[in-house]
């Protein structure tokens, strides 16, 4: 190590069969160690593996380095190794700062595995996985260690994945974990710049559909059909909005901009969100610390240029807030019309939750970005069945429920989620889900303003009459109405889903009776059904 050039060198509990026990043992042999590394200008660090032999606990590793009573032995701490034993992270606390030597960062989803084979193949970044990897790294901070933390992340994924992504992942783990960190250990000795803290998403703005002429028409039939309005045209732009209850849906039909190019490469896609924030600069300033890129478009004359970043899959992100003039877009720039046209409304109230779709390897990524970035909870990852395979499923929502979203990530085309990337030539948000406060009564509008629903098959009614003992004629109501069914211990949840438009798009419309999920038992009979809607001979080739 001396030839190398290294001052540091990193030592592991033995993991041998036939290695000897002993902490005074092991610490004379450090205190000899330290006296050689000394001679030469190096230091040595004691980590604790969570599968050692003896040794499997930081403090017993810690205690080993006390008891060598040497400046050059000092103390590894790595995240995985601690909290994967769910070991006590106050016991860092006590820790001398000039004792810690080194700091190493890793993440994992809650994998009941092996603990060597969890560590090899499954650790992420700090934020991607389910380990409380923040509260392990506030520890080290109350010790006022100032010295380097390290991403020690073993992920077969990552090895197979870009490197440039991985990286800037890794640059957002560990500049969101210091932000965490900072704000609840002032003291932590963190080089990092202020930025504000995560942004409060008080309600989805609007969603906005790149579309020509043509696919504007279908998009717009189907909204017809499920009650929306167009109740104005923007005063310069080939941009219509319509809208129902709380839900905005803005047409953008333009063939110059983002709009045009997003629609020239993916065709008609919802590609850019708003959120409406307490803050749209502050959310903008934050977005660009945590390392996304922000998005810049010449607004037109008496436009107002409008906050945002670029997401997961290169849509984009809006902020809308209460200031001038982002408060009084909707009167500023849009004509009111009068929508001849419309139907009746269907009682759809607001947006409940976005689904996006995205590769299975980006998963981690987008869960990230928002968590980073907005105020919401992650979900542990689950798996969604479809008949051709799984899809990995993993939600962020803030707590209020103001803003739910379903991040799926798709193994292989072969799935409906995979379908969609592959035709869509990348991720994209795949369906929105309306709220009604009564289904029924909603399904029956929907039948008189002309909307097909989703046909669902007559043996699933059959399943859940047996499964919750459901009453015949409520079930018979369900079947009737195409409607799916779900509970929990918190409560009751109805399903209607539109036809697919395009390549695997669609609408869902829900009603929540204090359920807090996302119909996921219900997957496998929706995917079946929309594949015979897509496909009726089957899903595509390979």
């Amino acid at each position: 190590m001396q030839e190398l050039g290294t001052d540091l060198v990193l030592i592991c509990s033995n993991v041998s069969p036939v290695a000897l026990g002993g902490i005074d043992r092991a610490a004379a042999d450090f205190r000899e160690l330290g006296e050689r590394a000394a001679r030469r200008g190096i230091r040595v660090g004691y980590e604790a593996l969570a599968w050692g032999r003896y040794v499997n606990d930081h403090r017993d590793a810690w205690e080993v380095v006390r008891r060598a009573d040497h400046p050059n032995v000092g103390l590894i701490l790595d995240s995985f190794h601690t909290l994967a034993r769910k070991i006590d992270v106050g016991s860092i606390r006590a820790i001398p700062r000039d004792k810690i030597f080194f700091v190493q960062l890793a993440d994992a989803p809650l994998i009941d595995m092996e603990l060597l084979y969890w560590s090899r193949h499954y650790r992420n970044m700090p934020g991607e996985g389910d380990l409380a990897v923040t509260d392990f790294t506030r520890a080290v901070a109350a010790t006022g260690y100032d010295g380097y933390f390290s991403l020690e992340i073993f992920n077969d994924q990552f090895r197979a994945g870009s490197p440039r992504q991985i990286a800037q992942d890794g640059h957002r783990a560990l500049v969101y974990l210091g932000d965490q960190v900072r704000r609840r250990e002032p003291d932590a000795r963190l080089d990092l710049a202020d930025m504000p803290d995560r942004a409060v998403a008080e309600g989805v703005a609007f969603i906005e559909f790149a579309a020509d002429d043509e696919s504007a028409a279908a998009i717009v039939t189907l909204l017809r059909a499920m009650g929306f309005r167009r109740v104005a045209r923007h005063r310069s732009k080939s941009v219509d909005l319509y809208q129902q209850g709380d839900i905005r849906i803005v047409i953008n039909t333009e063939s110059a901009g983002l709009a045009g190019a997003t629609f020239n490469i993916h065709g008609a896609t919802a590609y850019a969100v708003g959120l409406k924030v307490g803050n749209a600069q502050d959310a903008v300033a934050r977005a660009t610390g945590l390392g996304a890129e922000a998005f810049v478009q010449s607004p037109g004359r008496g436009e107002a240029a409008m906050p945002a970043v670029f997401g997961p899959g290169g849509g984009v992100l809006y902020f809308l807030d209460e200031s001038a003039p982002l408060a009084g877009i909707w009167q500023d720039e849009f004509i009111p019309v009068d929508d001849a046209e419309a139907n009746v409304p269907a009682g759809l109230t607001r947006i409940d939750h976005i689904a996006q779709t995205v590769e299975y390897n980006e998963l981690p990524t987008a869960v990230l970005f928002y968590t980073a970035l907005i105020a919401v909870e992650k979900t542990p990852v689950f798996d969604v069945i479809d008949p051709a395979g799984l899809v990995r499923s993993q939600v962020v929502a803030s707590g209020d429920g103001a803003l739910r979203i379903t991040l799926n990530g798709a193994e292989n085309r072969r799935t409906l989620a995979g379908h969609f990337i592959a035709e869509n030539f990348g991720a994209a948000i795949q369906h929105l889900a309306f709220e009604t406060p009564d289904i029924f009564r909603t399904a029956a509008a929907l039948v008189r303003n002309g909307f097909a629903p989703l046909r669902i098959s007559h043996n699933y009614y059959d399943d859940i009459e047996a499964r919750f003992g459901l009453d015949g004629d409520f079930a018979d109501r369900l079947r009737e109405a195409n409607l799916l069914y779900d509970r929990d211990e918190f409560g009751e949840y109805f399903q209607l889903y539109s036809p697919v438009y395009g390549e695997g798009f669609f609408f869902e419309i829900v009603e929540r009776r204090g359920y807090r999920g996302y119909g996921a038992p219900n997957a496998i009979f929706r995917i079946a059904a929309q594949k015979r809607h897509l496909r009726p001979e089957g899903m595509p080739r390979a």
